[in-house]
């Protein structure tokens, strides 16, 4: 079957070089796709959030399944609308995606279904906010209830912090209608992981546990980006603890969307937890595959990923069919000077062709484009170094080599990508929170 596979940056490529793999995909057409995506399959310059262009795009080419990547387009309902025309698509609705496109949403339903999370309050008003922050005490964290491309949470560590996070919010509307609800929340401490489930909407798969690095600098310094880097299995996250996550997050969360009219979830849910002192805590779910996550959760994969979607959106998983391989996951993220703020585009990139030629390496492309034949820069985030090895330490070692080989003009990556981990092997550590 061909498959289309919606969206244009690491994530999306890491989808469809798994889904290239597949024996019962004879084509994939990505829109818009990358210039790494380009190497793979067929890319249109149909944007991710013109639904209708994309439907009859799939109806066209007779696209048997379609992978939606980022979350604007799920949130508008996507999924629906090919449905409405008797189209297969992995994603969940747009009722069901609610649970990434409003926090309040997640947070009632989490309440509801006793899902371990932090206390908070829905805020409406300026004054609201700021008083439910003083209660709440700080650290204290503000979050802009709608989508703001990974920019609507700040951590206040007082006052004078939150009243400005708040009118950013509200009064300059830096995130537009996305700040006019904020969700203000106790602030969690622990060590940080990324749980992505596949699901039918009853059944599930987990993934290889994963640790997204956040911070554009290293030593976790610097402000916060889409990610800097990742790795898999994280160990903080023990084969007790992700059996934990599926019975007291991931099953009465399914569970709880499932008596909702329309929001049965079919696709995959993210989970960002908190491994606390009391246990792993829900810091925010996402409706879609994380990102750098998916670049080393997907290497790992054991299964056939379009049999995997095509059955989880048709409504009969089998998790069985879901494994992990014995290895080690490493992904660096090589960025544009400047980024996450502002930053020069049109880059000359050299050397992808060499990182690539080493074993068990593959460079994802988040922010590229094909000028005249060549690939340059188009994105802040611009590559996904990503390389697998029986241990940890031998991939990130590995992972590094291929960085090594690539270059183009005020490049910077973080040299620390899984220290935490390393860290604790170490010095001796166990898993776990």
């Amino acid at each position: 079957m061909k498959v289309l596979v919606v969206g244009g940056g690491g994530r999306e490529h890491a989808l469809v070089w798994k889904l290239a793999q597949s024996p019962t995909v004879s084509g994939i057409i990505a829109a818009p796709g990358n210039a790494g995506i380009a190497r793979l399959a067929e890319t249109t310059p149909i944007p991710a959030h013109d639904i209708e262009g994309l439907v009859r795009l799939a109806e066209e080419r007779e696209c048997g399944l379609t992978v939606v990547g980022p979350e604007v387009p799920l949130t508008l309902g996507i999924v629906d609308a090919f449905r409405a025309r008797g189209l297969t698509a992995f994603g969940p609705t747009r009722a069901a995606a609610r649970i990434e496109g409003s926090k309040s949403f997640a947070k009632e339903l989490m309440r509801r279904a006793g899902v371990p999370t932090a206390s908070a309050r829905t805020c409406t008003s300026r004054e609201e906010a700021a008083a439910a922050a003083g209660e709440i005490g700080y650290p204290v964290v503000i979050k802009a209830d709608g989508l703001a491309a990974g920019k609507g949470v700040v951590i206040a560590a007082d006052g004078h912090e939150a009243e400005t996070a708040i009118d950013d919010a509200m009064v300059r509307q830096r995130f537009g209608r996305s700040g006019d609800t904020l969700v203000v929340e106790e602030c969690l401490r622990g060590e940080e992981a990324s749980i992505l489930a596949i699901t039918d909407g009853r059944k599930a798969a987990l993934l290889a546990p994963s640790q997204d690095h956040k911070r554009a600098l290293d030593g976790d310094r610097g402000p916060n980006t889409g990610g800097m880097g990742a790795y898999a299995p994280a160990p903080v996250v023990s084969e007790e603890t992700l059996a934990d996550v599926e019975r007291s997050i991931i099953g009465p969360t399914l569970e709880g969307l499932a008596e909702m009219e329309g929001a049965e979830y079919r696709g995959v849910l993210y989970a960002g937890l908190m491994m606390t002192d009391g246990g792993p805590k829900v810091v925010e779910f996402n409706c879609r595959f994380g990102d750098p996550e998916t670049q080393v959760t997907l290497p790992l994969l054991e299964g056939d990923l379009a049999e995997i979607m095509m059955s989880a959106a048709s409504g009969d998983l089998d998790p069985s069919a879901v494994g992990a391989r014995p290895r080690h996951a490493v992904c660096v993220v090589m960025a544009s000077g400047g980024y996450p703020g502002q930053y020069e585009k049109g880059k000359l990139v050299e050397g992808i062709d060499s990182a690539e030629a080493m074993n068990d390496v593959v460079v994802f492309h988040a922010g590229t484009r094909l000028e005249d034949g060549a690939t340059v820069t188009s994105g802040g985030r611009v590559l996904g170094v990503t390389a697998w090895d029986a241990s940890l330490a031998d991939a990130v070692k590995r992972a590094y080599r291929a960085v090594d080989s690539i270059s183009f003009e005020n490049e910077y990556h973080r040299t620390d990508i899984a220290h935490r981990a390393l860290s604790r092997q170490n010095t001796g550590q166990g898993t776990g929170p």
